[in-house]
């Protein structure tokens, strides 16, 4: 097996030649040599971090690359300009031998990608900040909207969740998302103090018909995905947020992009939304360690 420094070497050995293919054969600029090596420099950082091939260019990982990079800030132009330079560089690799996958001719996505609103870092602390107000239902809403932020679940997920479903021991929450599938998510750091707070401090006034439900309304009764819209909506008002803004799935796509712009692989933070298949209780075990590194190393709040 190769070793990671020879992996690199061989990448920038082919890029070399790439650029000079480019400017011999083609006749680009410097700058524009320059623009296609900073892009592809950017590819190979990407695989390097999901593990994929560098090489292998397939429409797939190129289509997930770019998605990324449109979530992370960049311009459609710079997009577009990566998915142009990523054509231009599977030809050669084709044509030259490097790789046996077909050229890619259109490695753009057939439709745009709709990229979601999220919530900058800031309203995500000004909206927490405003649930301090030394009531009962302040502290459980701030409980809902730091365990929604901090962990990304599913708006009706974070309804679903039960005591037992809770494992102290390991730092973990176990819930079940489409289909039905069933997975672990990490519950640490300042997302489990503010929760612990609520079960031993608030919970047990709101729990008037004994229900097993973590979230509870005024009147005891099971949070609804509703429910979960007016928190938001009213604690975003008070934080001077645009109510437009605030629906329960914006938290799970701020989540998800926050720690994307902070460096997660998508193969980790795939597990962590449930978008993978189901985990078993031998995977979870597996990676228990793994997940709550990742955890603490990107995500804002841990």
């Amino acid at each position: 097996m190769s070793r990671p420094q020879e992996k690199d070497k061989k990448f920038l050995l082919i890029l070399s030649r790439f650029e000079d293919y480019m400017l011999l054969e083609r006749a680009s600029s410097q700058n524009t040599l320059k623009a296609y090596s900073s892009d592809l420099k950017a590819w190979y950082c990407y695989c390097k971090k999901n593990e994929i091939p560098p090489l292998n260019l397939t429409g797939d990982s190129i289509s997930r690359f770019l998605t990324e990079q449109s979530i992370t800030g960049k311009s459609r132009n710079t997009v577009q300009r990566n998915a142009a330079v990523l054509s231009s560089f599977s030809r050669f690799l084709a044509y030259d031998g490097y790789s046996e996958i077909q050229p890619l001719l259109d490695p753009l996505p057939k439709r745009s990608v709709a990229i979601p609103q999220i919530m900058t870092e800031g309203e995500i602390q000004r909206i927490i900040n405003v649930c301090e107000d030394g009531t009962l239902l302040g502290a459980r809403d701030r409980a809902v909207i730091e365990l929604a932020y901090g962990v990304g679940l599913r708006a009706s997920e974070l309804c679903n969740i039960k005591l037992r479903d809770i494992d102290d021991h390991n730092g973990l929450i176990y819930t079940r998302g489409k289909g039905d599938k069933e997975r672990a998510v990490p519950y640490v750091g300042g997302v489990r103090k503010v929760t612990e707070r609520y079960i031993k401090e608030v919970r047990p006034s709101l729990n008037k018909l004994e229900l097993e439900w973590l979230f509870l309304s005024r009147t005891g009764k099971q949070m609804r995905r509703e429910f979960l819209w007016h928190i938001l909506q009213k604690r975003g008002k008070a934080a001077n947020i645009s109510s437009s803004r605030l629906y329960p799935h914006i938290l799970r796509h701020t989540f998800a992009t926050h720690l994307l712009r902070n460096g997660m692989n998508q193969r980790t933070l795939q597990e962590i939304l449930g978008h993978t298949s189901i985990l078993t209780t031998e995977k979870y075990t597996h990676l228990d360690t793994e997940i709550h590194d990742f955890y603490d190393k990107y995500h804002p709040r841990s």
